[in-house]
């Protein structure tokens, strides 16, 4: 061969090589390299503190990137996500992968001291993010403390390609975020807090997209505005992303069409308003069909212990459709009254599962352990000598089961993997340890207190379970979204009152009942849901009203490995942070 041509071949050789490089880091770049046969979608989180001007003062609050709400990861089903986390705030922090089931991969869950330490600063911790059967939009936040207040973010997973929604396709889709908003540093707050025993301050202001709306001082001009065109259909993804609050969410003049919740798609209904639980997302259908104009869309909280203070603000954003005149003033907004249950009862009443050939449901029927668990809000001694600022001079806790769980000294999940006895007890009862009028609203003092501890409940795979959630009066009857890690659940029946182990369980929906990572628990009432323990590892589960979780209003699941190889936990990664 002449060296010409040889040379040309080394050189054509060489671009093509270069080419494909390029091609190769282009794809990595944009989420669209392959291996393995699923999407890897990268992403760099960086946490660091960013400056805001709200309510009429500046402010630094935790972010990713800078941004709040924080960036969206969008994904299809069936993909692996990584998600480089580097810590360049001034605390230790976690995420968590909100709705992600991670199957046989506990160790990216996100929990501190439940599946992992947290990621001191100047550390970074890469997450590996594997995606199952969820479907719709889910999210992400921090787990430590009360990060999440400013860590948190829109997590879409799209239909596999060439799969499509089970509704139309809609003209165009936004995610609405409702927040929550704090004038003071919520890092003092919760010190205070843990100091003197007593509530946790509630907001100043709930927000959307990041913004209080025009309703708040200093806030007009940075009011969220969606633009829509007269005759489309628009898929909203909302998340409560707030710390607290059960929230109202509507947009005057319209109907939502509910198309989905957690991840999962549910029969379509149609509803004035909506009534979302912090934790929960909802996939809903706005159709643009009203006159031209501006319309508001209004969240505010649903208040369902009125002994207790509440923020009863009003967060904004507008609607506005296009060809709209400058000078035209929002409509609205309209919403349910803050205490209105029969809206909200009504609302969760009607989320059934799809139940199609293509989205099928599979209801465990036998049930191999049933768990009794009461929720409450309860007390802890002050210390000697001291009066602290809850009920009685006592300190505020709550419980699951009479224990209000204790954040061990290291992970729960090493403590297993390793067999690091007296980190947890594998002693979480099944059923409350004494029996009376749950829902009663006087209740006798003797049932406020409560003790700590760092209870689990272990299960063989493959394990039913069925958990009856039970509120209870103590301190005060209120709502609780429940959560759990590392499953959905089907959500087979509801009530008011006490329930009745014997007649109770003939009203349960096997047939369609809804597939949620969180449940609301109604006030002075009871939820039953199921699930199949068909996935090995340590998974938390607790109230997301986060003042609840830092009071102790939590568990854990222990899951133990099956026979088979694919049934089996994962190995520990290298990289895992240390507990200092």
């Amino acid at each position: 061969m002449h060296l010409q041509a040889r040379s040309a071949m080394v050189g054509g050789v060489a671009s093509m090589l270069w080419l494909l490089a390029a091609l190769l880091a282009f794809a990595s770049a944009f989420g669209l390299a392959e291996a393995s046969g699923h999407v890897h979608n990268y992403y760099d989180f960086i946490v660091k503190e960013t400056s805001f001007n709200k309510l009429c003062k500046n402010k630094t609050l935790l972010t990713v990137n800078g941004m709040w709400p924080g960036p969206t990861i969008t994904a299809r089903r069936g993909d692996k996500v990584i998600v480089n986390v580097h810590n360049q705030g001034p605390k230790k922090i976690t995420i968590h992968w909100h709705g992600v089931d991670q199957p046989r991969n506990p160790w990216y869950d996100g929990p501190e001291f439940i599946t992992q330490c947290p990621i001191m600063p100047g550390k970074n911790f890469t997450y590996e993010i594997l995606l199952s059967e969820e479907e719709g939009t889910i999210w992400w936040h921090a787990h430590s403390e009360l990060d999440r207040a400013g860590l948190h973010g829109a997590f879409i997973v799209h239909p596999k390609r060439g799969e499509y929604y089970p509704f139309n396709k809609p003209d165009d889709d936004h995610t609405i975020i409702l927040g929550e908003w704090w004038k003071g540093d919520l890092n003092h707050i919760l010190e205070e807090h843990l100091r003197t025993g007593g509530e946790i301050n509630n907001s100043n202001a709930h927000t959307i997209n990041g913004q209080p709306g025009d309703l708040y001082p200093c806030s007009k001009r940075s009011t969220f505005k969606l633009s829509v065109e007269t005759g489309k259909t628009y898929l909203l993804r909302i998340i409560n992303a707030g710390l607290d609050n059960d929230m109202f969410f509507g947009v005057t003049g319209h109907r939502l069409t509910i198309v989905g919740t957690d991840g999962r798609y549910l029969k379509q209904f149609t509803v004035q308003n909506m009534m979302i639980s912090p934790g929960q997302t909802m996939d809903v259908l706005l159709k643009a069909n009203r006159p031209k104009g501006r319309y508001y869309m209004a969240s505010r909280t649903f208040s369902s212990n009125p002994d207790l203070e509440f923020n009863n603000s009003t967060a904004t954003a507008i609607l506005e459709y296009k060809g709209t005149p400058r000078n035209a003033q929002p409509v609205g907004p309209t919403l349910p009254h803050s205490n209105d249950s029969d809206v909200a009862l009504g609302y969760t009443a009607q989320l059934r599962s799809l139940a199609s050939p293509e989205h099928p449901v599979n209801v465990p029927k036998k049930v191999d352990k049933h768990m009794l668990i009461t929720i409450a809000v309860n007390t802890l001694p002050c210390g000697q000598g001291k009066i602290c600022d809850g009920q009685d001079g006592a300190r505020l806790a709550a419980s699951l089961n009479n224990v209000s769980f204790q954040d061990p000294r290291v992970d729960i999940l090493d403590a297993y993997y390793y067999n690091i006895k007296g980190v947890y007890e594998e002693d979480f009862p099944n059923k409350p340890p004494f029996f009376f009028n749950f829902t009663d609203d006087v209740t006798s003092k003797r049932y406020w207190p409560t003790k700590r501890g760092s209870k689990v409940t272990v299960l063989k795979y493959d394990t039913v379970v069925e958990v009856v959630f039970q509120d209870t009066a103590i301190l005060g009857a209120e709502n609780h979204p429940m959560h759990l890690h590392g499953f959905a659940f089907y959500v087979v029946g509801r009530g008011l009152g006490n329930f009745n182990e014997t007649t109770d369980p003939a009203t349960y929906n096997l047939v369609d009942p809804p597939y949620q990572n969180t449940v609301t628990v109604p006030k002075a009432g009871w939820t039953a849901m199921r699930f199949k323990a068909n996935n090995p590892g340590v998974w938390f589960m607790h109230c997301h009203f986060d003042r609840h979780t830092v009071f102790g209003m939590s568990s854990v699941f222990i899951v133990k490995d099956g026979k088979k190889e694919d049934q089996k936990m994962g190995p520990r990664p290298s990289i895992m942070p240390k507990c200092y």
